[in-house]
């Protein structure tokens, strides 16, 4: 079933685009990059996966790309947005027992912050960006140690850099790929569906 409709927020509308099978018990919901939209090869490449292996789906777009913005909001109005669109999808599919959060770039790092607020089970970080490009000192590799079981995937030619693995932090590096994750989009995705799997959140 999917739905596609826009959630109020405290920083205007979201964008919801939802599939989930009637009997899904997991929902895993993902955010874009800072100019991108939910329809970048690899997110649409892990719904189809996770969609087919029995889970739900949520893609969702943050108020300022809605309002047709490309420079992101402030750290904080993402995370107050995405938190509001948990809140809602909870309401909406209160037997969904697992919510897995993720996203691609920024949708990875907004994930990662609020995801022991919106009570996760578990982070997938796509093209984590572990420092700005040329600037490894300044590493944002704290925003992983959420405490809940995380997938980061990355390309091992990103400029953002690659996370390194640590307790809880599974990193699958990716060869050939860049940031944009565009060179095998089946195969970044079929490594979320097996995690998920794993973990018993998919078929």
């Amino acid at each position: 079933m999917r739905h596609d409709d826009e959630i109020d927020t405290p920083r205007g509308p979201a964008r919801l685009r939802f599939d989930t099978p009637a009997d899904a018990t997991t929902v895993l919901v993902l955010g874009h990059g800072a100019g991108g939209d939910v329809d970048a090869p690899d997110l649409t490449a892990v719904r189809d996966a996770v969609h087919a292996a029995g889970a739900g789906v949520a893609l969702v777009t943050q108020p300022y790309r809605v309002a047709g913005r490309r420079a992101p909001a402030p750290a904080g109005h993402l995370d107050e947005a995405w938190t509001a669109v948990l809140a809602d999808l909870r309401r909406r599919a209160p037997l969904v027992r697992h919510w897995v959060v993720g996203g691609r770039s920024s949708g990875a790092r907004v994930a990662c912050r609020t995801a022991t607020a919106v009570g996760a089970a578990g982070v997938v970080a796509l093209a984590f960006p572990l420092h700005p490009p040329g600037r490894p000192e300044r590493s944002r590799a704290g925003e992983l140690l959420t405490g809940l079981p995380t997938l980061v995937v990355n390309g091992d030619r990103d400029p953002f850099g690659v996370p390194e693995p640590g307790p809880g932090i599974e990193v699958v590096v990716r060869p050939g790929e860049r940031h944009d994750l565009r060179r095998d989009p089946a195969g970044t995705a079929a490594v979320v569906r097996d995690w998920l799997r794993v973990h018993g959140w998919s078929s």
